[in-house]
């Protein structure tokens, strides 16, 4: 089995989480909440509980449905605290060795742990612990922290964690179970998303607001960048052990990464994806008949779109939902067909018309390739591309799943070379002062940027270690073998 052509062609984040303390059925809950997180990753899924003495696990490859849709399964996984993890693996990676949460026993009792980002100097870290005799059962970073924590020579549990992540580098969002309570954290810059939810007496922890709605719990705030939140039977105490920083979270997010119907940064995924679109049409609008979007990211920025240069919205796409991540290809044509198993051309709406395709991003370029092509084999009279943000010109080093700069396409051609490559008549992205303006900023600041927005950049907000110890290439194939 090989994945399907549009699935190998968008940035995949690589992970969610979700957290439970004091809710009865807690292993439930956590299931019902990694449903609503399974676009972050399709991989595999994990659960840990704690039942007030014993911690309970059960990971599995493939999607959450499937793996804990079953009584016997959840039945296995006691107590009232647990957390949860998806996943994506990149090349060589998907393994159950690597599959969240990883637990151990430490001195201070089971430890066990969910991350979402990555660690950019674990593998220097890694080579540390090595010369000092730790033995490591997975190529996952978050294995690094479980290290660092047992390792350290404070006495309190929570004083090891401190010590443990301050010795880190890059972007982590974790949900952390032990015998003393739920911990939570983000990294100073608060690079990746982590938010905090209430469910009658329960606290709820989720990458997005989403996952709370699911389980029937009120959104309380994000957990800040830079904060630590420990939940116990005592209630809710916040820390903030960590220098503080501006914050960078990631812009990528609100392009592509979260559920429209998610609050992030106290803004909704989908008004914004739709003031991306209005931004599209104010800064390329095309003399057209018709708006279409590429399904389904491209949905709400094809509506702002529309609705700001006055084109009307049609599905010239349908999209069938009844196809999985893979399929069997036994053959270059029966391959090739294949791409109209997932997507196919509504041409009642295409032929004769020019038509205004948006997509939220071009990755390798090969989908838009097709996409086109199945236009003008719809009778398209003109094919225009609008890209819902700024090109993708460099790879991200902080949990998700990027090609190496050689497969971005943006990263070897400018815009007249793409538009030939893609053969559309017209091709233009979003300015990345537009993104900005679409999220409520005036414009980017060029000196503090408000956003991590190193894929359209380059301007990367940490350290990246690995990647200066280890060459481009080394470091590329050590985040193929993560994923953190």
């Amino acid at each position: 089995m090989i994945s399907h052509p549009f699935d190998d062609d968008k940035l995949k984040e690589e992970c969610g989480v979700f957290g439970v303390w004091g809710a009865e059925g807690a292993a439930a809950l956590t299931a019902l909440g990694l449903h609503a997180l399974q676009h972050r990753g399709q991989e595999a899924a994990g659960i840990t509980s704690y039942d007030g003495k014993t911690f309970h696990s059960h990971r599995a490859m493939g999607h959450v449905a499937g793996n804990f849709d079953r009584d016997e399964v959840i039945r296995e996984l006691p107590g009232e605290a647990a957390i949860g993890h998806v996943r994506y693996s990149t090349t060589g990676a998907s393994a159950l060795r690597n599959v969240q949460p990883l637990f151990a026993e430490l001195s201070t009792g089971g430890f066990a742990v969910a991350h979402n980002g990555n660690i950019s100097n674990a593998s220097h870290v890694r080579r540390e612990l090595n010369r000092r005799g730790s033995i490591f059962q997975s190529t996952s970073d978050t294995e690094v922290i479980i290290h660092l924590v047992a390792t350290s020579t404070y006495r309190p549990l929570l004083d090891r964690v401190i010590d443990a992540l301050k010795q880190v580098e890059g972007a982590y969002s974790l949900v952390m179970l032990t015998d003393e309570g739920l911990i939570a954290c983000r990294d100073p810059l608060g690079i990746r998303p982590l938010v905090i939810g209430r469910r009658e007496d329960s606290y709820i922890l989720a990458s997005e607001t989403v996952a709370l709605d699911v389980c029937g719990a009120t959104y309380l705030r994000q957990i800040e960048p830079g904060e630590m939140v420990v939940i116990n039977d005592k209630g809710l105490r916040s820390l903030r052990p960590f220098q503080a920083m501006r914050p960078r979270p990631c812009i990528f997010e609100h392009v592509y990464f979260s559920r429209p119907d998610s609050l992030l940064d106290g803004l909704s995924v989908y008004q914004v994806r739709k003031n991306i679109g209005a931004q599209l049409a104010i800064e390329s609008p095309v003399d057209a008949d018709v708006v279409i979007p590429v399904p389904d990211s491209g949905n709400p920025a094809a509506i702002g779109y529309a609705q700001q240069s006055g084109l009307p919205f049609e599905l010239g796409i349908i999209r069938s939902h009844y196809v999985g991540r893979t399929f069997i290809q036994p053959g270059d044509a029966i391959r090739n067909l294949g791409v109209k198993l997932k997507h196919n051309a509504n041409r009642a709406v295409i032929q004769g018309k020019r038509v205004v395709l948006i997509d939220d991003s071009i990755v390798r370029g090969t989908t838009s390739v097709k996409i086109v092509q199945m236009m003008r084999e719809a009778g398209a009279a003109e094919v225009h591309m609008r890209v819902a943000s700024p090109p993708t010109r460099h790879s991200c080093f902080y949990g998700v799943d990027t090609p190496e700069r050689a497969k971005l396409l943006a990263a070897q051609m400018d815009v007249q070379r793409m538009r030939d490559y893609i053969k559309v008549d017209s091709l233009a992205f979003l300015s990345i002062d537009g993104l900005y303006r679409a999220l409520g900023e005036d414009m980017r600041v060029e000196e503090t940027p408000q956003y991590c927005d190193a894929c359209f950049t380059g301007e990367y907000p940490t350290r990246l270690t690995d990647y200066e110890e280890s060459g481009a290439d080394d470091q590329l194939t050590l985040l193929t073998e993560r994923a953190g």
